[in-house]
């Protein structure tokens, strides 16, 4: 179940419904949340959101390296690009989205990829261009995000062009392509908007989690951690 009616697939195979996979090892996924979203602040407030995402996906052990609003299919809708360690330990792997956040429900798409036997090039060059003075920062969303992992120039979205294979630039200009070609279920894009009673001002540990199973007993809501590829659908 999703929301997506369309969006382009150029270069991608369907390995599962939902999920497709390339050749340079990226695996793009579409994802349906019935539930309220979990986004910690509006989306009318990007400064607040950031920093609460940032300190969420911190916590989780990870690293928020961008987030932004902007708009999918016509509709308010949040990105992220986050990093997180492999769970072989080996390396990195790099993952982006765009949720578009409803009143009761979300919908996301998402583009992940991972380093693979060559891990920590991309940092080393550019560590030894910047000097390791100016190499590691305080995160741009605010001095008080710590944990998770580190914030460092080689992220930055002006490195991609010297590292056109590196799977942080493969996730991002992807995400960037794929994101203006999405089309919405007319049903989804008719639905209330997302806007959350409150607006807190620090933001409570939201990482998203897998989302619940449909059949499980009432209870609080669960928290989902996007990243870690939960899907409802």
């Amino acid at each position: 179940m999703t929301a997506i009616t369309a969006m382009d697939l150029t270069g991608f195979t369907e390995r599962e419904a939902g999920v497709w996979t390339d050749e340079r090892g990226l695996v793009l996924s579409v994802h349906f949340f019935d539930l309220v979203p979990d986004l910690p602040a509006p989306l009318d407030r990007p400064e607040l959101l950031r920093h609460a995402l940032a300190r969420s996906v911190a916590a989780a052990g990870a690293g928020l390296i961008e987030a932004g609003c902007g708009e999918v299919g016509s509709l308010p809708a949040v990105r992220q690009l986050v990093k997180v360690r492999r769970p072989d330990g080996h390396g990195q792997a790099f993952i982006g989205s765009w949720t578009v956040p409803r009143a009761g429900c979300s919908t996301v798409v998402k583009v992940q990829a991972g380093e693979g036997a060559m891990t920590g090039l991309r940092e080393a060059v550019v560590l030894d261009r910047v000097g390791p003075e100016r190499y590691f920062t305080p995160h741009p969303y605010g001095p008080d995000i710590t944990g998770g992992l580190p914030h460092h120039v080689a992220d930055a979205e002006e490195w991609d062009a010297r590292f056109p294979d590196h799977p942080l630039t493969h996730v991002r200009t992807t995400l960037a392509r794929i994101a203006p070609t999405v089309v919405l279920h007319e049903g989804f894009t008719s639905l209330p908007p997302f806007a959350p009673d409150t607006a807190p001002d620090t933001a409570p540990d939201t990482a998203p989690d897998a989302a619940p199973d449909a059949s499980s007993p009432a209870g609080p809501p669960a928290r989902r951690r996007w990243f870690r590829r939960g899907r409802s659908d």
